[in-house]
Formats: structure tokens, C-alpha cells, sequence
């Protein structure tokens, strides 16, 4: 039987900048209070800040990625798929479905989805059909409000994140954010956090692999590095997508034990790190929460979804996972 699913587009009136040294990502400045406005699968509209109208092109650019579903004419629409499968379009200026796309971190698309409590998380890779259609086992792990993000490059265009929500309907017991921790386990591997984002300047986080004790010195490339880490902010979930410093192969990044990235977080609150690794041909996610400036300073709490009803996409199997 199909799960019926509902979504949303998401849009805020956020501002952020975002940097590229060393693959530097920048988070949206502080949070004001938001406000939901409910799209359909053919909407393309950029999204509206209440108050504010909506936001057009040279807005968009500013925001940061996955608060829109639609930008610079591509939106991301979800379509009907049988149970246990997800599935949707990219479509173009010219309302058609985009079948070109760039390769970026060795994959044409990259579907991240999360629940909007932070829990949930997955990265996937969905395969593209010549009618412009993306299927994957769907990796939305039973009941709850989950924000799916596409992260994608149209050939002879910019890179994007679009972002709609996508509700799994069925009982929810709300799940907490996890306190901020240094240090967590998946899988058997301890993965240790070292360094804290601070607001308004860049920061070197460093995320060391060990196993039984001893460190991990073999790590395998995944997507084009040792380490792959995306950033969710409480609240409105902004996303952050960032490669770590160097890459493999080129004469002077070690594979492991540390990762290193750098990342530019302007403001204060707290935000829940993933990152992925390969080791033993098997690719592994630590989670982490951090906060950024005061921790005294109430993180945003995330705003009520407006939904509107769209054809079943399907539903997955609890638990991470990456094709």
C-alpha cells in the first residue's frame, strides 16, 4: 500500500554568504522568526520572508542552501512513486525536466534528507531516467516531517540546493537534539571533534577516526575525499555542504586519522554536524551537536509546517544509509 506524503516548500528571508577556501561554507547570519509558505509541486515561486513579498533572483543568491524550492527557474518536485520508492524532477526555466547535469563530488545528485528534529539523516544517491525522473530506495525512515534537500549542478549552469518537506504520515514521538559532545561511536569507530565554530570568523574543525584504540591511517576516498560533512542548523535547517582541506591523491593529504574542514558559522545557535567516511568499503556517518557563540543564547526552535497533499513518494527502511 502507498504511504501518502505531503510537502512544502520552505522559504525564509535569511542572509548568508558563502566562501570557498578550503572549501569554507557559510551559514546563514541570526535567525529572525519565519514563516512557511505552503507551495504545491508546481509552484516556482523563490519563496517569501513574511512581510517582505517575494524573493526574487538576486535575493535568492544570498540565501543559504536548501531554504528554497525553487531558485534561478529550477524547482524540485517530488512525483508519485510506488512504496519504498522516492522519487521526483528537476525542472527547468522552461517548466521541462532537466536530464543534463554536471558531475560534482563524483555524482550528478546528491539527496540528503533529515527529519526536522535532526534525527533521520541520510545521503543517497538517486539514478536519473531519460524522461528526467530521479528513483531511489526511498530514504525517509518512517513517520515525521523530513526536509529533503537536492544538491545538483545543471549542465551549463550554477550549482544549487533546493529543499521541500516532505511529511511521512503515522505516530511521532518527538525526539530531542543530543547535547553537544567531542567525541562519538558508529559502527565500532570513535570519531573525536576537535575545535569550536565561532561566530564571524573561521573556524578548523577536525574530526579524527580511531578503532579499538587505535587510529584509522587507511580511510578510502568517498566522494572525492577522505570525509564528507554536511551542517543542518536547528531551527530553519540551513544547510552547509563543505569538502575537507585537500583531497586524495595529491602528494600531501594523509588518509586519516583527521579530517579537517573550515567553516565560517556567523551565528550563534546550535547545529548538528554528519560526517561521512568509507573505511572497509562500507561508508559510516558520526553525528555530532555543536553550538555556536554563547551557549547560554536559546537555540531557534523549528517553525509549523504548512503542508498541501502531493502524489505518494514513497517511504524507506529506518536506519542510515548511501547508495
Amino acid at each position: 500500500m502507498n504511504t501518502a506524503t505531503k510537502l512544502s516548500g520552505f522559504a525564509l528571508g535569511l542572509a548568508a554568504v558563502f566562501g570557498g577556501a578550503f572549501g569554507i561554507g557559510h551559514l546563514a547570519g541570526p535567525v529572525a522568526p519565519a514563516t512557511e509558505t505552503s507551495h504545491d509541486t508546481t509552484d516556482t515561486d523563490h519563496g517569501a520572508d513574511a512581510g517582505h513579498g517575494d524573493a526574487g533572483p538576486a535575493d535568492a543568491a544570498h540565501l543559504p542552501g536548501g531554504l528554497l524550492v525553487s531558485d534561478r527557474g529550477h524547482t524540485f518536485q517530488p512525483v508519485t512513486a510506488p512504496a519504498g520508492e522516492f522519487a521526483f524532477r528537476i525542472t527547468g526555466p522552461d517548466g521541462r525536466p532537466v536530464t543534463r547535469y554536471e558531475v560534482a563530488h563524483d555524482k550528478r545528485m546528491h539527496l540528503i534528507v533529515a527529519r526536522r528534529d535532526l534525527s533521520g539523516f541520510r545521503h543517497v544517491h538517486p539514478e536519473l531516467a531519460e524522461d528526467g525522473t530521479w528513483r531511489v530506495a526511498s530514504p525517509l525512515a518512517g513517520p515525521g516531517v523530513w526536509r529533503a534537500f537536492a544538491d545538483f549542478t545543471p549542465t551549463g549552469g550554477e550549482a544549487l540546493t533546493l529543499g521541500v518537506d516532505v511529511t511521512v504520515p503515522g505516530p511521532l514521538a518527538a525526539r530531542p537534539l543530543p547535547a553537544p559532545a567531542t567525541s562519538t561511536t558508529v559502527d565500532g569507530y570513535t570519531v573525536t571533534l576537535g575545535g569550536t565554530p565561532e561566530p564571524g570568523r573561521t573556524s578548523r574543525l577536525t574530526l579524527t577516526v580511531s578503532r579499538d584504540g587505535r587510529p584509522v591511517t587507511d580511510l578510502q576516498p568517498y566522494l572525492g575525499a577522505y570525509g564528507h560533512l554536511v551542517a543542518l542548523r536547528q531551527g530553519d535547517l540551513a544547510y552547509l555542504h563543505v569538502h575537507p582541506e585537500g583531497e586524495p591523491g595529491d602528494g600531501r593529504t594523509p588518509a586519516g586519522p583527521a579530517v579537517t574542514f573550515a567553516a565560517e558559522v556567523p551565528s550563534a545557535g546550535a547545529y548538528r554536524l554528519y560526517l561521512d567516511f568509507r573505511h572497509g568499503d562500507t561508508v559510516h556517518t558520526a553525528e555530532f551537536t555543536v553550538l555556536a557563540g554563547d551557549p547560554t543564547t536559546p537555540a531557534p526552535t523549528a517553525p509549523a509546517t504548512t503542508t498541501a497533499p502531493i502524489p505518494d513518494a514513497g517511504h524507506g527502511t529506518p536506519g542510515h544509509g548511501h547508495n
